[in-house]
């Protein structure tokens, strides 16, 4: 994946849009390609809680999840979502950060600078 480096905040936001989902699609191996964004895939207490089925369940419907629309993601970057698993409502967040995970990313086009953290949480726990 390339870089964008020019400031137009729709082009930034569709390349972001794309490393995210290749990031998403990759914690179920549906994505697996060499280019794909590194980073991290953790889930809160709450989601954890609810035992192997339901993390398998919300695992495979984050990963696969496209329903995208300006309501759910005004900005474009598919950064957020929701997905219902057992009927509960479970959220996905990904977060871009430096590459030590120590601050937010400095050009967050860029995949060999920035590292991702999609995380699994609960809408209590937000």
């Amino acid at each position: 994946m390339t870089a964008v480096l020019q400031n137009n905040p729709t082009t930034e936001a569709a390349t972001i849009a794309a490393q995210n989902d290749a990031f998403r699609k990759s914690i179920m191996f549906f994505n697996d390609a060499e280019d794909t964004p590194k980073g991290q895939f953790v889930m809160t207490s709450g989601v954890a809680a609810m035992g192997p089925d339901a993390r398998l369940a919300a695992t495979r419907q984050v990963a696969a999840f496209e329903a995208f629309t300006p309501d759910n993601d005004p900005h474009g970057s598919h950064e957020f979502g929701a997905v219902e698993v057992f009927g509960t409502t479970i959220w996905f967040k990904v977060d871009l950060y430096d590459v030590n995970y120590e601050m937010g990313a400095d050009v967050p086009t860029d995949p060999e600078q920035t590292r991702r953290v999609l995380t699994l949480l609960l809408p209590s726990e937000y």
